[in-house]
């Protein structure tokens, strides 16, 4: 049976696997789904439409679901979908989705999400992910896998942060950032390869030093990037250097 300590206010109707834990003044509301193993810290609030996945924590004041930040939304169902592992330190938040994605905001497994960490209506965030402290999804945000933001980074609606990518404390992104890849500033330009992150990940050195070589083609060059990532697309043999040019030839 649930640990549900006494000053919670738990709906009947969410459903808790047998060992959650729920500490003192957290609010579980309708519908509310808890994995096994997960623990919420003092002050949770676990909003109607949230399914929280197995061995999660939520620290005090996290808010996790509810409805959207967003103008249009007119009172439709909204989900919020969470997967296993992750940690949610204090004051994060999680909106859920809306009719012009599909209803729902996703969060895969064994992610970190420091404090005050805000992921917006309609995202999609990968396994892996660190979101340091204060940053910010805009709506319809995609972050893949083993990315990690640094403090108070900022990402616009509708951008891509892709796998490996390591965004530097205080950048703010207005567009999509491919792979692999290091940006920093406002407004985040790409610096190089996250060379730090690839190894952590186990990705070769021999891929590192061919992802350096196509990163400076890329970056360093005066013709159009679409231009020279289909050229080198043509030529390249590395794996990682192909995901890397063929992310950026997919951008509109």
């Amino acid at each position: 049976m649930a640990q549900i300590h006494p000053t919670a206010v738990v709906d009947p109707g969410a459903k808790l696997a047998a060992d959650v834990r729920i500490g003192p003044f957290c609010v579980v509301e309708q519908g509310v789904e808890v994995g096994a193993g997960t623990q919420l810290l003092s002050h949770a609030v676990i909003r109607r439409g949230t399914r929280l996945g197995a061995n999660n924590q939520v620290h005090p004041f996290c808010v996790l679901g509810g409805p959207p930040q967003d103008k249009s939304h007119a009172g439709s169902e909204s989900w919020v979908i969470i997967g296993d592992d992750n940690v949610f330190r204090e004051s994060c938040t999680v909106h859920g989705g809306t009719q012009k994605g599909d209803g729902t905001t996703r969060v895969g497994s064994s992610g970190l999400f420091m404090v005050g960490a805000h992921i917006a209506h309609d995202c999609d965030v990968g396994d892996r992910v660190i979101l340091t402290n204060y940053v910010s999804l805009g709506g319809h945000v995609v972050v893949e896998h083993a990315a990690v933001l640094g403090g108070h980074v900022a990402v616009a609606p509708f951008c891509k942060i892709g796998c490996m990518v390591f965004a530097a404390g205080g950048a703010m992104i207005e567009r999509s950032v491919p792979p692999f890849l290091t940006v920093a500033g406002d407004r985040a330009r790409v610096r190089g390869v996250n060379s730090v992150g690839l190894r952590r990940n186990h990705v070769p050195e021999a891929s590192i030093r061919a992802l350096r070589s196509a990163q400076r083609a890329l970056y360093g060059g005066s013709e159009p990037l679409r231009t020279l990532a289909q050229r080198l697309l043509a030529e390249a043999s590395d794996d990682f250097v192909r995901q890397l040019l063929s992310a950026i030839l997919a951008e509109d």
